[in-house]
């Protein structure tokens, strides 16, 4: 099967895929040792090299679901110490897939498919999150209506949301977009402030029997599902070709036809007739009575 050369690159995780088509743009990758283009595809028998280092492919997909604690921080750098690919310590190289602050916990996938990243992240594709909230004060009714219609947080209304209040002071919310920190900024917002955040849903899965620090892999048929979710969902490269679309060409020339008598007749009786017009039905009225 064959597959773009920056996905691959971007896959073998040294980059992403706009800096693979940058070192592509700039020759300095080859493909059975000859420099390619953009748009170049490849399969799993190519030798493909990044600044003459050969690039491993993946073979086998990976998808994680990993109960996080609250302090492990979700980046891949291993410049920090708290970081969550050496804390669940996978043989080959993972990522995860958005992001839970580091005071956050709970529900969050890791893989090495670069693919299905942006199918279940993308807001558009309106893939359900769910979250157990504890906040620092009563929650009102006006707290609950604001929160469910939408809230003004960077530059920007949230898209309305499902709201559970289960005590005076923790709620079970359900969102469709992952804004930075959104749920904390959205109760900031409303001067109300988080306690604690726990993510205990994503999709089709739960956090049911994984303690916090675990982790396991999806089954089949968790897989079966998400993919049967996302299959007319949109990733960053599609949405990128489908807003680049070239619109269509309007012509300026008007077409020319000319009414018929029914036509005539209808534009004359409109009573929506402007005031020119108007006067110069008046006038020819005036004209016939003479």
């Amino acid at each position: 099967m064959e597959l773009r050369l920056n996905k691959v690159i971007s896959d073998s995780g040294i980059c992403s895929r706009r800096e693979a088509d940058r070192y592509i743009e700039d020759g300095r990758v080859t493909v059975n040792g000859r420099v390619v283009s953009l748009g170049t595809k490849v399969t799993q028998f190519d030798k493909i090299c990044v600044n003459g280092h050969i690039i491993k492919q993946r073979t086998n997909t990976v998808y994680i679901a990993f109960n996080k604690p609250a302090g492990i921080t979700c980046t891949t750098d291993p410049a920090d110490p708290d970081n969550i690919v050496d804390y669940v310590n996978f043989p080959e190289r993972i990522f995860n897939i958005g992001r839970l602050d580091k005071p956050s916990e709970g529900l969050i996938f890791l893989t090495n498919d670069g693919n299905i990243v942006n199918k279940i992240l993308r807001a558009g594709n309106r893939h359900e999150k769910e979250y157990i909230v504890t906040v620092n004060k009563t929650i009102t009714p006006e707290f609950e209506k604001q929160m469910q219609r939408g809230v003004p947080i960077l530059g920007t209304v949230t898209k309305p949301c499902k709201l559970v209040r289960e005590t005076d002071t923790r709620f079970r919310i359900i969102l469709t977009q992952g804004l930075n920190r959104q749920i904390r900024r959205m109760c900031e917002a409303l001067s109300y402030e988080v306690q604690r955040l726990k993510r205990v849903r994503i999709m089709n899965i739960t956090l049911s029997g994984l303690p916090a620090g675990d982790w396991r892999f999806l089954t089949e048929k968790e897989m079966a599902e998400i993919n049967q979710m996302v299959k007319d969902s949109v990733g960053t490269e599609e949405a990128s070709q489908q807003t680049s679309k070239p619109k269509p060409k309007i012509s300026n020339k008007k077409p020319a036809s000319k009414p018929n008598s029914k036509q005539k007749k209808s534009v004359s009786n409109s009573k929506f007739q402007s005031p020119k017009s108007k006067k110069q039905g008046e006038r020819k009225v005036k004209k016939a009575r003479r």
